[in-house]
């Protein structure tokens, strides 16, 4: 457990019961369960990586998803489903082929985003 620095906490107890009310409110509107799964999904490198490669293509094949991320078919196939089942993204089927895109542009603006401030810490 890491110890609590004291530059870390406040000096003096201040409870402003307005704000707090206010915060809590606008989190119990909220079903925050849903957005942590959708933290969750994307929290596996891989399937982050399958959900940035939807970003950049409105859809993609089965078969393309496992070459942009070196995988077998199988193994891209498995992260794909989980994204669908989870209702993060949507397929299609052409044939024998299944063609898969993200459920919203929410969605691609966290992910895109994400990608974005990591490139400023880097810098």
């Amino acid at each position: 457990m890491e110890k609590v620095r004291k530059e870390d906490s406040c000096e003096v107890y201040c409870f402003d019961e307005e704000k707090v009310n206010r915060v809590k409110q606008q989190i119990e509107e909220h079903e925050t369960l849903d957005i942590v799964k959708v933290f969750k999904a994307l929290a596996d490198d891989t399937r982050l990586k399958v959900a940035y490669a939807l970003c950049q293509e409105e859809e993609l094949c089965v078969c393309d998803v496992s070459n942009i991320i070196g995988s077998s078919t199988a193994t891209a196939s498995h992260h794909l489903r989980l994204l669908r089942n989870m209702g993060l993204a949507t397929y299609r089927k052409e044939g024998k082929l299944v063609f898969y895109s993200l459920h919203d542009e929410h969605l691609k603006q966290l992910i895109t985003l994400a990608f974005a401030q990591r490139k400023e810490i880097t810098l």
